[in-house]
């Protein structure tokens, strides 16, 4: 598909005057939004990660296993929505996660850089999703699209959407504090959500700078002209650098501002972190739990 003529279907990224408006009219509503309903909310939608470099099989089963037990110990807050592991550790997550009702979320495709083969990032992809992934998170190739090869960037990410299939899903990475400008964001959101993704997600963690407001915003305008245009509703993920319940309120308040309250729910709103769930536990339930 040539994504570059994908682009002129499709609106000019928000100048920074509008970007700014928006975050201040969200800025007003924070204070409103900050309260234990809110909180709850958040912490059902986040993708509970683990992506060190010290990972084992015994420390995800661990990790794994504490997620699964959380209903026993909190039964009137609905649990996180997703378990977020490498590749290599689906199948142990599937084998504990069993029937919880959480699902299984793997990164793939050469992350965290997408620095490596196509044939790799499909096999590696397929290995996934074959050993239990319910949901697969990749990379865009930012050196291509920093380097305006629009059509090369998302025909791969197309291609890793017939790897996945359509029963799983994709959840594409922008990396948006490397592309930094609205219009790069916009861009490479557009051609992500042309190229199927489900999710559109801001950061992998790993890079200098991970979310901003500033990025949520253009992301989520670009999946509301999407949704507009085509009448396909793609999800919104922050991850990066969010870990107090005021990170969380803030982008849950830029998807509410934005996108609107259908969007507020785990189908279509994550947030991918790990301090961030013990911190959220603690402003729910009033005191300091250290369960996660």
């Amino acid at each position: 598909m040539e994504y570059s003529n994908t682009l002129t279907k499709f609106g000019a990224a928000p100048a920074d005057a509008e970007i700014r408006a928006i975050l201040a009219d969200v800025q007003a509503r924070l204070r409103t939004n900050g309260n234990e309903e809110v909180y709850r909310r958040c912490f059902r939608s986040i993708d509970l990660t683990s992506l060190g470099a010290t990972d084992s099989h015994e420390h995800i089963e661990r990790f794994v296993a504490k997620a699964v037990r959380f209903p026993g110990h909190y039964p009137d807050i609905e649990n996180v929505a997703s378990v977020c592991v490498y590749p290599v550790f689906v199948e142990t997550a599937g084998l504990v996660i069993a029937d919880s009702g959480m699902t299984i979320t793997s990164v793939a495709g050469g992350f965290p850089s997408s620095q490596t083969y196509l044939e790799v990032k499909m096999l590696e992809t397929a290995m996934a999703v074959e050993n239990g992934a319910d949901e697969i998170d990749v990379v865009i190739s930012l050196g291509e699209m920093l380097s305006g090869e629009y059509d090369l960037m998302g025909n791969e990410i197309e291609t890793l959407r017939n790897e996945v299939g359509d029963d799983v899903v994709l959840k594409v990475i922008l990396e948006s504090g490397v592309l930094a400008r609205p219009e790069l964001i916009h861009r490479a959101a557009v051609i992500a959500m042309e190229a199927g993704a489900d999710f559109i997600k801001t950061s992998t963690g790993k890079a200098a700078v991970s979310a901003t407001p500033e990025a949520a915003v253009v992301m989520c305008l670009a999946i509301r002209e999407f949704a507009e245009r085509t009448g396909r509703r793609v999800g919104f993920k922050a991850a990066g650098g969010i870990s107090t319940p005021q990170d969380a309120v803030l982008y849950y308040t830029i998807v509410e501002r934005i996108l609107g309250p259908q969007w507020l729910t785990p189908a279509l709103f994550r947030i991918g972190a790990s301090s961030l769930a013990g911190n959220l536990l603690n402003a729910i339930v009033g005191r300091e739990e250290n369960y996660f």
